[in-house]
């Protein structure tokens, strides 16, 4: 079986019987090793012994004084963050516990790549066994911004961050930085497709995250990306899903839909109350989906035999910036649920 992904840390964690993952000491001390909380040579040595002794025992208690006491108040509030992060990891035992007790108190508090980082383990451990890479692909759209180009009728998608480092210093790094502070012309670089020609190569550049992928409906992405939103929804709330791409909504009983990111939510909501949308709007939403939940006795009495919409769309910068919690949040359960 291919390995991908190794960035996310699934060798740092646990799977329990119960599939999700457990909170290790391994997970927590990646958190301590990282540059905002690992010391420098100029560090305190209150600091210093600080993390020695988090690295001994992850789980140590902390006290707030013990923070004060460091001479450096910006690691003193960096390590806070990170002990509230734990705290609030170990108050749920897994990972998967702790997105949802967040997503669902509407606390996303946290320092944005931490939730992120989240994600990307999580999405790592539901793909575990996937032999398609169109299909991880699909997932990476879940923890990481996208890039979309519209030109000659396709919608193709790209790594933001690439796509900006890219912009910067031509995929040169540095060097290419200088360049660019120099005003010298950069060669055009074009990222790879990753269709079913290229597929394999995408193993070995899986956390590059540098392959483009065509979202078109009918397009292998499309029906990718709507098989890990019944994995991701199935993995979480334990409800067997279908989930299918669609060009349009005509449903006389249209009752309930969820917008995936702020734009989709804003444009279904239009739809959905007969108004007229904005210019470009139509152009912004790139997916739009039809989810039935197998076993609808798991849901409200009002949608039981309906579908639900889902939409996917990108800014007006053509930026998609997936929220994955709205599938989670906004699903029409039962409040005990």
């Amino acid at each position: 079986m291919n390995d991908f992904w190794k960035s996310a840390g699934m060798h740092l964690v646990e799977v329990n019987d119960d599939g999700w993952l457990d909170v290790t000491p391994d997970f927590l001390r990646a958190y301590y090793t990282r540059p905002e909380v690992h010391p420098i040579d100029t560090s305190c040595a209150e600091e210093k012994a600080l993390f020695e002794d988090l690295m001994a025992d992850p789980f140590l208690e902390v006290k707030k004084e013990r923070l004060a006491s460091l001479a450096d108040q910006d690691a003193a509030f960096n390590y806070s963050a990170v002990l509230a992060f734990r705290a609030h990891l170990t108050g749920a035992g897994t990972l998967e516990g702790a997105y949802l007790k967040m997503v669902r108190a509407r606390e996303l508090d946290f320092p944005p790549v931490f939730v992120a980082q989240l994600v990307h383990l999580i999405m790592r451990n539901i793909l575990t066994n996937c032999e398609d890479p169109i299909r991880l692909r699909a997932g990476e759209i879940f923890f990481r911004e996208q890039s979309v180009s519209t030109d000659d009728g396709r919608v193709m998608l790209a790594d933001e961050e690439v796509v900006s480092m890219h912009s910067a210093t031509g995929g040169l790094g540095s060097l290419g930085q200088l360049l660019v502070e120099n005003e010298t012309p950069l060669r055009k670089v074009e990222l790879d497709v990753l269709d079913e020609t290229s597929r394999n190569a995408y193993w070995e550049r899986s956390d590059r995250f540098d392959m483009v992928v065509d979202f078109r409906f009918t397009q292998p992405a499309l029906d990718a990306y709507a098989r890990v939103l019944e994995a991701w929804i199935e993995h979480f709330l334990r409800l067997k899903v279908r989930v299918e791409p669609r060009q349009s909504i005509s449903d006389e009983k249209w009752t309930w839909h969820i917008g995936m990111d702020v734009e989709s939510n804003r444009i279904l909501n239009l739809l959905y109350e007969g108004k007229d949308l904005g210019q470009g709007d139509d152009e912004q939403l790139i997916g739009l989906f039809r989810m039935r939940v197998e076993d609808d006795s798991a849901l409200i009495d009002t949608m039981r035999g309906k579908p639900i919409y889902l939409g996917l769309a990108m800014t007006a910068k053509k930026i998609i910036r997936m929220k994955p919690q709205n599938l989670l949040t906004n699903m029409p359960l039962p409040r005990e649920a």
